[in-house]
């Protein structure tokens, strides 16, 4: 069922609404229709796209570390964005001394550098007498390598990714769709993220420009037809536009532009060898239509050029047909054995001519005398490539293929994709592509690369609202009372709530104990239920209001985080929160099936220490079963942990301790602040309702909300030492590294009398602590961050650096650092760009893990740089 409605269906069924177009956002789409993108690894031809221009085994030449004025041949081993993993030449298998550099700022040269500008080319010391004779070395280590390409080392082109050293002007040779012998030069008008818009050399028309991904096998540098002996010549459909000689001139001055500045050959080093075949003409298969990609039709060989190219035509049987010609070879997108739409129950569009309405491959063979094309000419035609139903992505429109469109998959055949376009002004059939066309991209491809975008029309009904969600600073609408429950299930839905897939209504009871995050008075302007409708989207509407209701929101999107089973079934989902001009974001993962939706619901209310039954599947009337509002804060808190095993942190003290909770609330803030990290320590007991007071203050804020993704006019620096202080997590043993601060910075045991209204219970599981100074106590706080190492991390190997990684709370990332080799040297390289871009990573684990590489910085320079 299409996103987009007619206008007569629209009309029909609310007057009031009508078609606007909005800015769109594929983040905040997919978040609210709970819709799911093709993974972008399913898009191999953008993955090649976003790969180093360097190759590992160049070679170049590097400054000698241990000596100035020097320098010596070195091996690219591996590459990480614009890092270079480097190994001198000499070494061997030797990866000791491998070292990491930045193309932009090490001093890297091609090789013959050195003899060029009367520089010094000596081995490192440590193997200056391995050989005896170097330069011999030199000539057979050199023989038969590739070297790293002076413009990818200097220049306007240095350190650029493969797509970006193909430059608006740049000339190249296309070769004829209808002939595969014939090529013509092409210049680049554009360059879209390796998409090219083209234009043949002697044609000033724009209405023959043609788009292509540079990784198309069209696609030759020039100079590639003459090296080949094949012809250049015009497109014959071109011909006639100009005379042979101002074709001629134009390819002339075009050649002489393009020596200029020449097109890097590592622009190809990605482009696929083709595969020879085994189609000989007059055999039969199908093939998605060329001319209109909507339907599948049977064709027929008609020649072979040789072992790599053949000729298709489209079977039409009538007299005044003009045949439909297209060269393709073994591994051309959308070329299908027979019987293959039988097989995957899709219809086979009838040969024009033909008098059966009924086709049949046998009749048809038998009345043409043809052959079927064996199934061994088709070695990929089951490959799906991870795609499936109902996933979205970006599409180039075929009939307007300079226009990108949002798209639908609705349904995947073998390695066939059938995209619904949305977004058009003329309704079109679903378009037929391969799993590897050229021609589909990953969802956000158009923003990463600015470029237009079509996307489906927003449909804003003005009469009724099916969803209202009640956010805590709005005012509900009058048509709407405050205790009304948000149905998340459309009409189609409502005979599916009893599915695995979906649950009944969640009840949100206002009466039950709201706990130390959740604002009392906001609570109570939520509906009293959400649903029925999909676990996830319910579950996710609900969690959304209450982080609304936070007193810091932030805090809240942070303990959900740490809401997870093994064993659920689940699905991530991104959460958002607003505080004070600033935006939040984290991922959450929510179950989805309905018998996991009481427990999952009760873990929330554990981790936000409310009552179990503050949301959930129970209604709760006049008396929670838990008897929670019959408690004092204090006392319900202490109940609730003590049950579970978990000692109190006030337990010991005394009533008269409690008794004057307004004197201590700041200075038990700050304590809270500095103490409470990743711990969520639970016995932090007061008389006074957080819910009437400000809670938490601007410094725990900064310090809870680090991790989530913020956005905002004026990005804060908040790595401040005692921000991002270790403490070990729940039922877990403490970090090595927590382990090493606690034995070189004991904590603090003096007391401070000249300050005794400062003082207060530590939130840790000792009963009683002297009371102290806060200002000496924020030192010593941040004394205690101060990472110490036993190493230099200049030393450490890959396994070290594993090792300080697994033993931070980014210890699920240890396997990358494992798997792209990075060392001591390269750990200490690192940044938030670079690591978001060859990590993968989201902007929040990105900050995680950066503040430990930070932590490691600021040890080195204090214990090893002198």
């Amino acid at each position: 069922m299409s996103l987009r409605t007619s206008r007569r269906e629209r009309e029909s069924k609310c007057m009031d609404c009508v078609e606007e177009e909005v800015d769109f956002n594929w983040e905040e789409y997919l978040e609210e229709t709970g819709a799911t993108a093709a993974p972008h690894t399913s898009f191999r031809h953008v993955e090649l796209s976003l790969q180093s221009s360097f190759q590992p085994g160049m070679k170049l030449e590097v400054a000698n570390k241990g000596s100035l004025d020097t320098y010596w041949v070195a091996t690219i081993i591996t590459t990480c964005g614009q890092l270079l993993l480097l190994r001198y030449c000499g070494y061997g298998d030797d990866r000791k001394t491998d070292f990491w550099c930045d193309v932009m700022t090490a001093e890297l040269h091609p090789v013959g550098w050195c003899a060029q500008n009367n520089k010094t080319l000596q081995p490192p010391e440590a193997i200056k007498e391995k050989y005896s004779d170097w330069t011999e070395f030199l000539i057979k280590e050199l023989t038969g390598s590739r070297t790293a390409p002076a413009t990818l080392l200097e220049g306007p082109l240095r350190g650029k990714n493969t797509v970006d050293l193909i430059v608006v002007g740049c000339i190249l040779e296309v070769r004829d769709a209808s002939e595969p012998s014939v090529y013509w030069a092409a210049r680049v008008q554009c360059n879209v993220g390796g998409r090219l818009c083209l234009s043949y050399v002697g044609v000033n028309d724009s209405a023959y420009d043609m788009w292509m991904f540079y990784l198309d096998t069209r696609l030759r540098p020039l100079g590639w037809a003459k090296e080949n002996n094949l012809s250049l010549k015009p497109p014959t459909d071109l011909c006639d536009l100009r005379s042979s000689s101002e074709w001629t001139e134009a390819l002339d001055e075009a050649t002489t532009e393009a020596l200029k500045c020449p097109l890097p050959l590592e622009v190809f080093k990605d482009h696929p060898d083709l595969s020879t075949h085994s189609f000989r003409a007059g055999m039969k298969l199908e093939m998605v239509s060329p001319k209109e990609p909507f339907h599948i039709c049977p064709v027929s060989v008609t020649k072979v050029y040789n072992e790599y190219y053949f000729q298709i035509t489209v079977d039409d049987l009538t007299a005044e047909a003009t045949p439909t010609h297209v060269v393709c070879h073994a591994d051309s997108p959308g070329i299908l054995p027979v019987q293959w739409c039988l097989k995957n129950g899709v219809g086979l569009e009838r040969p024009q001519g033909f008098e059966s309405l009924d086709f049949d491959w046998a009749d048809y063979l038998k009345h043409t005398g043809a052959e079927a094309a064996p199934d061994v000419c088709f070695p990929n035609a089951s490959q799906s490539r991870g795609f499936c139903k109902d996933m979205w992505l970006e599409a180039v429109n075929p009939l307007q293929p300079s226009e990108l469109c949002v798209a639908r998959i609705t349904q995947v055949k073998g390695r066939l994709l059938w995209l619904r376009l949305e977004g058009l002004t003329k309704p079109q059939p679903d378009c037929i592509v391969d799993v590897e066309s050229m021609s589909i991209f990953p969802v956000g491809w158009c923003e990463a690369n600015s470029y237009p975008l079509t996307h489906l029309l927003k449909t804003v009904c003005l009469s009724q609202k099916k969803i209202a969600v009640v956010q805590p600073e709005k005012q509900l609408a009058p048509s709407q009372p405050p205790d009304a429950p948000v149905n998340l299930c459309s009409p189609m839905d409502t005979g599916l709530v009893n599915g695995k897939y979906c649950c009944s209504q969640l009840f949100i009871n206002h009466r039950c104990f709201s706990g130390p995050y959740l604002n009392k008075g906001r609570i109570a302007e939520l509906p009293n239920a959400v649903g029925p409708g999909k676990c996830a989207v319910v579950l996710k509407e609900i969690l959304s209001m209450l982080i609304n209701s936070a007193y810091k929101p932030g805090r809240v999107l942070r303990e959900l985080q740490m809401v997870e089973d093994p064993q659920w079934n689940c699905q991530e989902e991104t959460l958002k929160a607003k505080y004070k001009g600033k935006s939040y974001r984290s991922t959450m993962r929510i179950v989805r099936t309905q018998d996991q939706v009481s427990e999952f619901c009760r873990r929330v209310c554990e981790r936000l220490q409310c009552c179990p039954n503050l949301f959930g599947p129970t209604i709760v009337s006049d008396k929670c079963p838990e008897n929670c509002f019959s408690q004092t804060k204090t006392k319900y808190t202490y109940y609730k942990k003590r049950k579970v095993g978990r000692p109190s942190l006030g337990e010991n003290a005394q009533d008269g301790d409690m008794s004057k909770p307004a004197r201590r609330r700041k200075k038990r803030k700050a304590i809270f602040v500095q103490k409470k990290r990743r711990t969520s320590i639970v016995g932090y007991h007061t008389t006074e309702s957080p819910q009437d007071s400000d809670y938490y203050d601007e410094e725990e804020e900064d310090f809870e909300e680090w991790g989530s993704e913020v956005s905002s006019s004026s990005p804060r620096e908040e790595a401040s030492a005692h921000s991002f202080k270790d403490v070990p997590r729940r039922g877990r043993p403490p970090r090595r590294a927590a382990l090493q601060r606690r034995a070189t910075h004991p904590g603090p045991e003096t007391t401070d009398r000249s300050s005794p209204r400062r003082t207060t219970r530590s939130v840790s599981y000792s009963q009683n602590q002297t009371a102290k100074n806060t200002h000496t106590k924020t030192e010593s706080f941040e004394e205690e961050d101060r990472l110490v190492l036993e190493t230099n991390p200049l030393q450490w190997s890959v396994s070290d650096v594993v090792d300080f990684i697994s033993s931070t709370d980014c210890a699920s990332l240890a396997k990358i650092f494992q798997e792209q080799d990075i060392d001591g040297q390269a750990l200490l390289l690192l940044t938030l760009p670079t690591v978001q871009e060859c990590m993968d990573l989201k902007l929040g684990p990105a900050i995680k893990l950066c503040h430990q590489i930070e932590r490691v910085k600021v040890a080195f320079y204090s214990q090893f740089a002198n």
